[in-house]
């Protein structure tokens, strides 16, 4: 069996590969007249609006967008929401997820087998910090970068290439860890390796490359990163 050499830095996604959007599907549902089976519909718009906003040279926070993605699903629902409550409700349940079961035993494997851990993330900085320090995992990374910065959101390429250059290091040097398989994508049509985090409901997208890691946890693909030389 091929020995796989290891990459320099394990840029990891944030929202659903590290956190546990289980809270966040309660306090949309609530939104929704308890309809919590409307959240993988916000989100999706969530993510459809990220990418409209930056393909028109815009930017917008992460939030932001979340809020108007749940006032557009609530309006489509004959539900009212105005854009203060949407902010009030996406922010505070953002900010406040916990980490899936495995991340942290994943994370310490990883850290004492020597790997650069990344956070990459469409979230604002002053949200990223407020879901590590909820979470409980700051800790675990070197840095914590949010595309605030370079403005433009995942899976943009121009986005991977910013972060792969703010580590001083090569495309093929970097590999993301995600639970999204558009992030997966744009990761590998940027150049960089990929590991997909196979949470519930989600699925790589089959006109992309190929992950070399696909596992149902952190905890599995941190079992495989460690053989790595």
């Amino acid at each position: 069996m091929e020995t796989k050499i290891r990459p320099k830095v394990l840029f990891f996604d944030v929202n659903e590969t590290l956190l546990d959007l289980a809270k966040m599907k309660k306090k949309v549902g609530d939104a929704l007249g308890g309809n919590e089976d409307l959240l993988p519909l916000w989100f999706t718009t969530m993510l459809q609006y990220s990418l409209v906003v930056s393909a028109s040279g815009r930017y917008e926070p992460f939030g932001h967008i979340g809020a108007a993605a749940l006032q557009m699903v609530a309006a489509n629902n004959n539900i009212i929401i105005s854009e203060e409550e949407a902010r009030k409700i996406i922010l505070s349940g953002l900010r406040g997820l916990p980490a899936h079961p495995e991340v942290k035993d994943a994370l310490t494997q990883l850290k004492q087998a020597g790997y650069k851990l990344v956070a990459l993330t469409n979230s604002s900085k002053e949200g990223v910090t407020k879901q590590f320090e909820s979470a409980g995992l700051n800790s675990y990374f070197d840095e914590r970068l949010s595309i605030e910065t370079v403005a433009k959101f995942k899976p943009f390429t121009d986005t991977y290439n910013w972060a792969a250059n703010e580590l001083d290091v090569k495309p093929e040097e970097c590999m993301i860890i995600a639970a999204h398989g558009w992030d997966v994508a744009g990761a590998l049509w940027a150049g960089w390796r990929a590991a997909f985090i196979s949470r519930p409901g989600q699925q790589t997208f089959p006109l992309a490359p190929k992950t070399e890691i696909e596992v149902s946890n952190l905890k599995k693909a941190a079992d495989i990163l460690v053989s790595y030389k």
